[in-house]
């Protein structure tokens, strides 16, 4: 039985055609090499959106993200920003500081028991109706 090597001893390309035997040369390339050349059409058949831009990145200075808290999440944490110097208790009703916290509107989302009279730069209508329900206010800054 004669190897594969020795039966293609002297002849250039062992059998394999002009480029087969070159890396990815019998596939056009690796990967997606070609997408703009030779592999086109597979581009636009296959993959129509793969080159291009999509959307935007809006600037950083148009963006504006606030800091947002529920009615139910400061009543639950009333001990603990009391710790903190940021709500203090008065004549069994509470005021509570947010704007020092970093807090910019207060949310009406949950429930409120407590009376509790909250310095805060917005409020939703929904927060406002509940705390004063619950015997609070709002002061603005």
């Amino acid at each position: 039985m004669v190897s594969k090597t020795s039966k293609f001893r002297g002849s250039r390309t062992h059998g394999r055609g002009k480029k087969a035997g070159r890396g990815a040369g019998l596939r056009g390339g690796r990967g997606n090499a070609g997408l703009h050349k030779h592999k086109w059409i597979s581009t636009v058949k296959y993959m129509p959106d793969h080159f291009g831009h999509r959307g935007f990145k809006r600037p950083q200075s148009v963006v504006v993200g606030k800091v947002t808290m529920n009615l139910s999440e400061m009543e639950e944490s009333l001990n603990a920003l009391s710790k903190n110097g940021f709500a203090v208790q008065k004549d069994g009703k509470w005021n509570v500081d947010l704007t020092k916290m970093g807090v910019d509107k207060l949310l009406g989302s949950g429930r409120i028991r407590t009376p509790v009279k909250v310095r805060v730069g917005e409020a939703s209508a929904k927060a406002l109706e509940k705390l004063k329900k619950a015997g609070g206010e709002i002061a603005k800054e």
